[in-house]
């Protein structure tokens, strides 16, 4: 099992002093829905925990396409982060969490209950209110945020090891195509701590799996705004407007 290895630390922002990943982890029974292998599992839990708490970079597969993530109330993470996507400074990041009750702590909520558990987890990123708990270094020049609990077991269980949320962003350079495999971001290797390899996460010839999160703003009472199509589109407005009667926001 590969792991990030020692060594200098890649140009750009880097991954921290003296640490660059240069080979990925492959996650046992990575096309398990669940663990095949629960000890390496762990092993690569606590890596990825461990990598994160330390303030690197860790690239993650989730349920539509390869993420990088680190701890959203760490600073100078999150900067790390804009610096590896070359990513505008005004271009909100995600934040990713494990469970849904975890979104009341960060979020105010002007959705039922049941609305955020049809929706998550899965495919879809909601964009709420945030709350004082959230970092002030997160998305600054907002008072939203987007929220994602995506359907994939390792980055839920890594999210939940976690003592606070995660800022997730697509593992690419900004305005370059999302990634289904490790090797198709390895350019970003080496600023990166840790890779976790679990597998191709889509059909690497469909351009559909590459369209990432529905995102969906739900921060005005009874109405949606639909901000990224993303792979979710028509089911997740069939539930907002009729299981909710939401109405677009235009509307």
């Amino acid at each position: 099992m590969g792991r990030g290895g020692e060594g200098a630390p890649g140009p750009g922002p880097g991954p921290g002093p003296g640490r660059a990943c240069s080979s990925p982890l492959v996650l046992p029974g990575a096309a398990a829905a669940a663990p095949t292998s629960p000890r390496g599992w762990a092993e690569a839990l606590a890596a990825a925990a461990g990598a994160l708490q330390a303030g690197g970079l860790v690239a993650v597969p989730t349920d539509t396409v390869y993420g990088v993530a680190c701890l959203a109330q760490d600073p100078r993470a999150v900067r790390s982060i804009y610096g590896l996507k070359g990513r505008n400074g005004r271009k909100p990041l995600a934040i990713c969490l494990g469970d849904v009750e975890h979104i009341y702590r960060y979020c105010h909520v002007n959705v039922p209950d049941e609305l955020l558990r049809d929706l998550l987890p899965g495919p879809v990123t909601l964009v709420l209110k945030r709350s004082e708990e959230l970092n002030k270094d997160l998305n600054p020049f907002t008072s939203l945020v987007g929220v994602r609990i995506p359907n994939h077991p390792f980055i839920r269980e890594l999210a939940r090891a976690c003592s606070g949320p995660l800022a997730l962003t697509s593992a690419n350079i900004s305005s370059q195509a999302s990634t289904l495999t490790v090797s198709e971001f390895q350019d970003l290797w080496p600023q990166l701590s840790l890779v976790i390899d679990g597998g191709p996460v889509g059909d690497v010839q469909s351009p559909e799996c590459r369209l990432g999160s529905t995102v969906v703003d739900l921060s005005v009472s009874g109405k949606y705004t639909i901000i990224r199509p993303g792979c979710a589109l028509q089911s997740t407005v069939e539930i907002l407007r009729q299981k909710y009667g939401l109405v677009p926001e235009s509307s």
